[in-house]
């Protein structure tokens, strides 16, 4: 029997203006994130159902029941603004289901949680992501900071394994290739660090394993797709087997 996974987030449009000495015109493009881990996990045990950002707004479940149609459900690139502020709430003034409350019964229940990092995880680029102090930060083995959470590194880090034995590294062989970012979080008692940026580049936290009443949750603090992870580490044969290994954990309670 299949694994089922919701990907929420990893979307995003951009509106540009182009000039052309006195004259000026405008266009728009829809962008997403979720190609790489797409591609590596078609054909797996793992079913894959991708939900973009906008979609979110209105179409993530407001019920338990939608919630439990899966094993599985990763937040990336998405801020907490967008499950808080449905049409109903943000135009119409009326009262609907916390979707970040339900998250948190839900992992308790039993269901797995992972966060990946990006300009709207965890804090966030200028704090706009506003997972800190959420019912769903509550769920994860890590804290968010207050502010600004971005450690960008331009020249590339490479990560370090703390727990190289550990089954979410089964199978993942070679070096790995280097990344251009990660959210600065904090590790709370009892979590796992399971690889982690070098000690000379901040020994930032990498990837976070812990639990949340039944359930089992993940923190992993760079991107899933560029710019933070580069081609290079989307391509690598690792980046499969990683992902395939982590949801494998997450769902194995």
């Amino acid at each position: 029997m299949n694994t089922k996974v919701l990907l929420v987030g990893e979307s995003w449009t951009t509106s540009e203006t182009h000039y052309k000495g006195f004259d000026q015109f405008g266009s728009v493009r829809f962008h997403t994130g979720a190609d790489p881990l797409m591609k590596a996990l078609d054909g797996s045990e793992f079913e894959l159902d991708y939900m973009t950002a906008h979609e979110a707004a209105e179409n993530f479940p407001y019920e338990m029941e939608g919630l439990k149609a899966y094993d599985i459900i990763i937040l990336s690139d998405i801020g907490a603004n967008t499950f808080l502020l449905p049409t109903d709430v943000w135009l119409r003034s009326k009262t609907v289901p916390n979707r970040l409350r339900l998250l948190k019964d839900w992992v308790a229940d039993g269901g797995n949680l992972i966060m990946m990092g990006g300009y709207f995880s965890f804090q966030g680029i200028d704090g706009k992501a506003r997972w800190r102090k959420t019912a769903v930060e509550d769920t994860l083995p890590v804290t968010c900071l207050p502010w600004d959470d971005r450690v960008e590194i331009p020249e590339g880090a490479v990560a370090e394994l703390v727990e190289p034995d550990h089954e979410v590294f089964a199978g993942v062989a070679g070096d790995w290739p280097p990344l251009l970012g990660v959210n600065e979080v904090e590790v709370r008692e009892g979590a796992t660090v399971v690889a982690k940026l070098p000690d000379d580049q901040g020994g930032h936290p990498l990837l976070v394993l812990g639990e949340h009443g039944r359930g089992r949750t993940a923190a992993w603090t760079s991107d899933i797709a560029p710019h933070w992870l580069p081609h290079e580490f989307c391509e690598w044969d690792g980046y499969g087997r990683l992902w395939k290994n982590v949801l494998g954990w997450l769902a194995a309670r």
